[in-house]
This record gives structure tokens, C-alpha cells and sequence, in this order.
């Protein structure tokens, strides 16, 4: 981890989020390395544990006793987590290519994506097979599968294909999961037929004769067809054809056979193996690239190799966090001699399960018992997070840190204030230099010009409309951060009516060395630009300077005919209330900060933030709105008030109408609020029926803070419910009509609070 005070000195990038490298961030979190920066880009937020996998089918695990959440386990290493795909890697100049953000420069690079099954070259229609890996990918097929098969008239036929630990397990614990669903929906002759399909002459080769039996005789008590030494030549239509020329025809094909490697890895030019596995010293480094690594499925330990086998990745989670910090530090790496035998647990979807070493075998529900044991404890070291500690600013161990890096943080600690402390001019010029803003013609100066300010024309007719707004990172992925501030910013011009023009940045950057700081505000920028090139915004230039903290904001200029403007004021009497976007990101992001927020209630917030109002403010304006504004820092009852307030009204307000963020009622109900929480309940005074509406368990809600939260107007009631509707068709998925305007009562603000009860 590295603290915002202490300068980057190098950076650590971790590609996926598997079992090796849960490992690598629990380890750094628990011991960090002053100067290091450590970058998670992982496709998936939630890391299924492979061993928990069979249980989570068969229905005995939930998805999140299977799964491990990176979002807490990042923030508690320090990590920026970056949800995107890697596609590609550039090592001459040591950067990840990625299949959605600007690349990511790294020091060092680990490898840990695990690997997925070897499927069939052009001998397979599309969408005919269901490769088990991804797990995140399979488990929302499974779950498909599961509606398919209770909505049959007839028994669908199920194959897996690949006679190992891995198909044999799937197979049993889909049986059992299916067969108890259609009996719970008195269905059980419909109980699908099933059959695996095994290239070998016998089911799991790589474990002893006993396993071996035991399983064949289960398989065979299930009425489960093995079909032996029936390698697949081609699936076509749904239909499995066999190396000795029989034809199956099935409904659900599942993958299940050697692993594969991506090929991405070995036209970047590392050295890998026949598979296409990296290959990797003892001690998880490259063998032709010393500033990579690789670990889990995806290496190939050129002298100890071993089956593809989540047991191994787990193993290798703690050397290659002690050598990746070594690496980092320049010291000598140490060898890792992987073990020769392993404990195997086998379970057969009915909480029994299969133990083997060597050629010893026990089986039974006792051996169910003591795999969940095992299984539950390994998930609690990286579900169960310790509170984090205060690191002391440049508080470095003996010994910790090379004399290099101790010069450099010294030397980057002492940085002066005033015009002293602006990014430096060769990084403005590089990252300015890289980027392409929207041109338009009203603007005469600006960012492609090196004058000390921008000019831009009104055009005949038209006003201008003026905002600002800025905010330090709310998200640790700059990229990210810069399309939230921008949609963030964007957010008063859309509420007003206007068209935005143009946009000067104003942005902090933690002090580094040249080529980070480029970095950041290339990325931030780069990820403002996309969002205001969709909107026509022109970014016409702005001021960076160094802090402690990652800070960006804009000030927008719009445009507008001055009697189209939509204020605030305008509510009328029987007008109804429309918001367009769930509330709640205050709450979820204070939890995120505790580590209290599951990932994926976070990455649907990001995903909320990062919807354009533009749409919204336009469909709002279609049907007729005579008020609006957009829900930020003061809430949405705070907003509500300045609405009724300038416009003479009062409202009604109805709590179980109000969209609510996943995750957000779950973090209040434990009494995390974001920190502005407290002065926005000043407000509460506004609340006709404050103590009925107080007992409501969503009323918290109301006062919590939006960044980038979406629109709230009030619109005639005849076309309210026609506008929601299209709201909902333009993508706008929570928009629904929350109250409606009341008559001015007696009280200076008179809200009432319906809570539904």
C-alpha cells in the first residue's frame, strides 16, 4: 500500500484477481512497502473460490460464501482496482493493453488469470458449448440452464465433456441441484438425462484406483452415461460427435476438458510452453522477461511441472508475494518447490465427498465435512478482513527500502508551494499533446493553442450558463474518476436546459516522478474527454497542480435561450416528482472506505455514476417538466427543499418509491453514512411528520449525498407516468415518480414523509 503522502517510486500491476494473487494483496496490505503502488486489473470483482464451486451448484454456498470480494480486499492492500479485461502487453515499454481504459504502465508485472478449457478449433458452432471456465461466465449460464429446465415439457439432456475431477464434480452437483428444483415444483419426471464424455478409458486418470471405482459406481447409481474413450471431434448444433463417428444430440454442452491459455500472452513475445502457459523460474518469474511474473494456472514452472490444479495457486500465493516485493526492492528472489502430493477432496453434490492422497481413499459425509471446513476457512482469511492501521508517513522498517528508493522519496517529499507546485510544463505538453478535444466553432481559443486563456462566442440569441464543481477521487481508477467528475460536472447544465460548450479543468495530482504524474492526468483526462466528446463539450484548457491528494472538477459553460431556461423554481400544485437514477452512493462509498461494501455494490454505483444525464434532462424536457435540478451533495431531501422553497409548494415524499442502490439500505441499517450526512439532516426540520417518518428504515437515505446522481423534476401529472416509462426505454432503469407537489401549508417548508406503512 502506499499512502497519499508518500511519493510512487514504482508501480505493481496484478492482472486477475485468482487465488495467487488474493494472496499478494492480503500480504501487501498486511505489510506494505513505502513508494510501491500496487494496481489490481481484474475482469471480475468477485473471485469464485474453484473449490467452493461444485457446493455453490449443488446449492449448499451462497454466492458470497464462494465468492471472495476483491473491492474490500484492494482497499485493504491499497490497491487501485480496475474492472477491466487485459488483451495484450507491450513489454518494450512495460505496459498492460486493455480491452476497455487506457493502457498501465508498470514496474512489475504479475500474471494470474487462471485458464480456461481447451474447446475445439472451427470444429464447434457458436453458443454450442458452456466452457466452465470463466466460473463468473458459467455461473450466469447456470443460472439460464435452471429456467430452461423448469420451463421444459420434455427431460433435456446434459453432457459434460471431460472425465476428470472437474467434470465429474459438475455433472453430479447439477444433477442434484436440478433434481431438487424440479421436485420442488412437482416436476421430478422431467429429471434431465445425463452423460459425460470421457477421451480416457477411465473417469479421473490422475487419482488412485479406489477413487476411481467409488466414482464410477456413483455415476453409475445416478444413471449417469460415461461414454469411455469418446474423445469429441466437432459439436455442431447441439449435437456431439465422437472421434469413433456416434452422435449425441444434447441441450446443454458443458466444457470441462484440458486447460488453455490465452493467446494474448505469447504474441506479446514471452516465453511459454506448447499450451501457451508462461514459463516461470522457481521463483514465479519469466524466464525471458525478469520484470514478470506468473503464478497459478497460467505458469509453467519449467522444473517442477504440475496439473493445472487450484491447489497449487493457493500454494504459490505467498512465495510469489515475497519475491514480487523483493523484485521491488532489488534483492535476490527465492526458489518455491511446489509439493509432489496434495490432499484431494472430490465431492459428489449430496454433501458427501471423496478424500485421497497417495493411494490412500476415505469417503463419506465425514470428509463433506471436514473440505467445508477447510474451504470455509480459507475464504475467511480474505472475507474477514483486519482493521487497517495508520501508516505513519514515511515510517520505513530497517531495512525495507533500498537506499534508492529512500533518496527518491526524500527528494520528491520536499516539494515547494504557489505556482511552484503546477505539473510540471513537459508533462502538460506530452498528455495535452495525446489528446484530441472536441472542436467546435463557437470556441476561437482553445486547448490546441498555447495562449493564457480560451475565448469562445455566444452565439446570437443565446446566454450563458456557468458551474463548477470538484471533488477529491472518490475511486482509485483515474480513468474512471475523470467520467464521473466530468458526467458529475455535466450534471447542473443538463438540469438547467442547457447545451454545454466548454470546460476548463481544474486538477490536484499527487506529487511523483514525472512519468506517473503523466500517467494520471492522462488517464483522468482521457476518460473526461470520452464524456465530453459524447455530450459536445470542448475541453478548452484549466490548472493542474501537485497535493497529497488525487483531486479533479470542471468549470462548464453552457448554452442557452434565456426563456427555455428550467429552474428550481417552477413546481405547480399537482405536478409529480420524477427521479431518474437510484440514491445512495454517500453510504456505499463511506462503507467501501471501511471495507463494509460488498465489490459489486460499488461497481453498480460506479455503473450509475457513470450514466449521462443528457438523455434524462432531454426526456424530461419533452414531457413538459416546469422544474428540475440534479441530486448531489445536498441530498435529495436537501435538493427537494430548495425546489418547494423557491417555488412557494410543498410536497409529498414516498419513501418505498424511492430507487435505492444495491447494497445501500444493507450499509445505513449498520449506521454508515458518509460524512456530510450529519449536516445535511439539519434539513429534517423541513419533514412535516418527522417522527413518524424517522421509524422508516430508508429515511437515512434521503439525506444522503449523490456524486453524479441523476435528475429531479417535476412534471405535469398527466404525462409523469409516459415520461418515467420512456425514461426506462432511453436506459434510465430506476427512474420512477417519488411524490408530488402539494399546495403551500402553513409551515415555512412542510414536507410530508410517506414511508408506506
Amino acid at each position: 500500500m502506499n499512502e497519499p503522502n508518500i511519493p510512487v517510486i514504482k508501480d505493481l500491476v496484478l492482472i486477475g484477481g485468482g487465488h495467487s494473487h488474493i494472496a499478494v494483496l492480503k500480504m501487501f496490505g498486511m505489510k506494505p512497502v513505502p513508494g510501491i503502488r500496487l494496481t489490481l486489473l481484474t475482469r471480475d470483482v468477485h473471485t469464485p473460490y474453484s473449490g467452493m464451486l461444485p457446493g455453490l451448484i449443488a446449492g449448499h454456498y451462497d454466492f458470497d460464501e464462494a465468492h471472495i470480494d476483491l473491492g474490500p480486499l484492494s482497499n485493504f492492500a491499497g490497491a487501485r482496482l480496475y474492472h477491466d479485461s487485459a488483451v495484450g502487453l507491450d513489454l518494450e515499454n512495460r505496459r498492460v493493453i486493455c480491452a476497455n481504459r487506457p493502457d498501465v504502465p508498470y514496474d512489475i508485472l504479475s500474471i494470474n488469470i487462471g485458464s480456461t478449457p481447451r474447446v475445439l478449433d472451427g470444429n464447434c458452432s457458436e453458443n454450442t458449448i458452456v466452457p466452465v471456465k470463466p466460473i463468473s461466465n458459467f455461473f450466469s449460464r447456470w443460472n439460464d440452464l435452471k429456467r430452461r429446465v423448469l420451463e421444459a415439457d420434455h427431460r433435456l439432456k446434459i453432457a459434460a465433456v471431460g472425465g476428470g475431477a472437474g467434470g465429474v464434480e459438475i455433472i453430479l452437483a447439477i444433477q442434484y441441484a436440478l433434481n431438487r428444483l424440479l421436485l420442488d415444483a412437482n416436476k421430478g419426471e422431467l429429471e434431465p438425462e445425463f452423460h459425460i464424455f470421457n477421451s480416457e478409458t477411465e473417469i479421473l486418470p490422475s487419482h488412485n484406483e479406489k477413487v476411481r471405482q467409488h466414482f464410477a459406481s456413483v455415476l453409475e447409481e445416478r444413471n449417469i452415461q460415461v461414454h469411455q474413450e469418446s474423445r469429441v471431434e466437432s459439436v455442431q448444433d447441439g449435437t456431439i460427435t465422437t472421434e469413433k463417428g456416434s452422435k449425441v444430440p444434447l441441450d446443454e454442452i458443458l466444457w470441462v476438458t484440458d486447460a488453455a491459455a490465452p493467446s494474448w500472452l505469447a504474441e506479446a513475445g514471452l516465453d511459454v510452453d506448447e499450451g501457451g502457459f508462461v514459463k516461470v523460474e522457481d521463483s514465479l518469474r519469466s524466464v525471458s522477461h525478469k520484470e514478470v511474473f506468473a503464478a497459478g494456472d497460467i505458469a509453467a514452472v519449467v522444473k517442477h511441472p504440475r496439473p493445472k490444479s487450484g491447489v497449487f495457486a493457493v500454494r504459490q500465493g505467498m512465495p510469489l508475494a515475497a519475491n514480487l516485493r523483493k523484485a521491488l526492492l532489488s534483492r535476490d528472489l527465492k526458489p518455491f518447490n511446489p509439493q509432489h502430493t496434495f490432499l484431494s477432496l472430490i465431492t459428489s453434490g449430496d454433501k458427501r465427498a471423496v478424500a485421497s492422497k497417495g493411494k490412500w481413499c476415505l469417503k463419506g459425509r465425514m470428509m463433506w465435512l471436514l473440505k467445508n471446513w477447510i474451504d470455509r476457512r480459507f475464504m475467511k482469511k480474505y472475507n474477514s478482513l483486519p482493521a487497517m492501521k495508520h501508516r505513519e508517513r514515511l515510517n520505513l522498517p530497517s531495512g525495507l527500502a533500498s537506499e534508492e528508493t529512500l533518496r527518491d522519496l526524500s527528494a520528491l517529499s520536499m516539494r515547494c508551494g504557489g505556482c511552484g507546485a503546477k505539473v510540471g510544463a513537459n508533462v502538460l505538453s506530452r498528455v495535452i499533446g495525446r489528446l484530441s478535444p472536441l472542436q467546435r466553432k463557437d470556441v476561437l481559443i482553445g486547448l490546441n493553442a498555447p495562449d493564457d486563456a480560451a475565448v469562445t462566442r455566444t452565439p446570437a440569441g443565446k446566454v450563458v450558463v456557468q458551474t463548477i464543481d470538484s471533488f477529491r477521487a472518490i475511486v482509485n481508477d483515474p480513468y474512471v474518476f475523470g467520467k464521473i467528475a466530468a458526467h458529475h460536472s455535466l450534471g447542473d447544465i443538463f438540469a438547467m436546459g442547457a447545451e454545454p460548450q466548454s470546460a476548463l479543468a481544474v486538477v490536484t495530482i499527487p506529487f511523483g516522478p514525472e512519468e506517473k504524474v503523466e500517467d494520471i492526468l492522462e488517464q483522468m483526462l482521457r476518460g473526461a474527454l470520452e464524456v465530453f466528446d459524447e455530450s459536445g463539450t470542448s475541453l478548452v484548457g484549466g490548472h493542474t497542480s501537485e497535493g497529497s491528494e488525487l483531486s479533479l472538477g470542471f468549470a462548464i459553460n453552457g448554452l442557452i435561450d434565456q426563456k427555455k431556461i428550467l429552474r428550481k423554481k417552477g413546481m405547480r400544485e399537482g405536478n409529480r416528482l420524477v427521479l431518474t437514477k437510484a440514491i445512495g452512493t454517500g453510504a456505499l462509498f463511506a462503507a467501501d472506505m471501511r471495507l463494509a461494501a460488498k465489490g459489486r455494490w460499488i461497481q453498480n454505483a460506479i455503473s450509475s455514476m457513470l450514466q449521462s444525464n443528457l438523455a434524462a434532462a432531454a426526456c424530461l424536457h419533452e414531457y413538459g417538466a416546469t422544474a428540475c435540478t440534479d441530486v448531489t451533495g445536498f441530498g435529495l431531501l436537501g435538493h427537494l427543499v430548495e425546489m418547494t422553497k423557491a417555488s412557494g409548494v410543498d410536497a409529498r415524499l414516498r419513501l418505498d418509491n424511492i430507487p435505492l442502490l444495491d447494497g445501500a439500505l444493507e450499509t445505513v441499517s449498520r449506521g454508515i453514512v458518509s460524512t456530510l450526512q450529519p449536516q445535511n439532516l439539519r434539513l429534517r426540520r423541513a419533514i412535516f411528520n418527522l417522527e413518524e417518518a424517522a421509524q422508516d428504515s430508508r429515511y437515512p437515505l434521503i439525506f444522503d449525498p449523490q456524486t453524479s446522481g441523476g435528475l429531479l423534476a417535476s412534471l405535469p401529472a398527466r404525462k409523469a407516468d409516459h415520461c418515467v416509462e420512456r425514461l426506462r426505454e432511453l436506459g434510465y432503469q430506476a427512474s420512477a415518480i417519488i411524490g408530488e407537489v402539494r399546495s403551500k401549508g402553513e409551515l415555512i417548508e412542510s414536507i410530508h414523509v410517506e414511508t408506506g406503512k
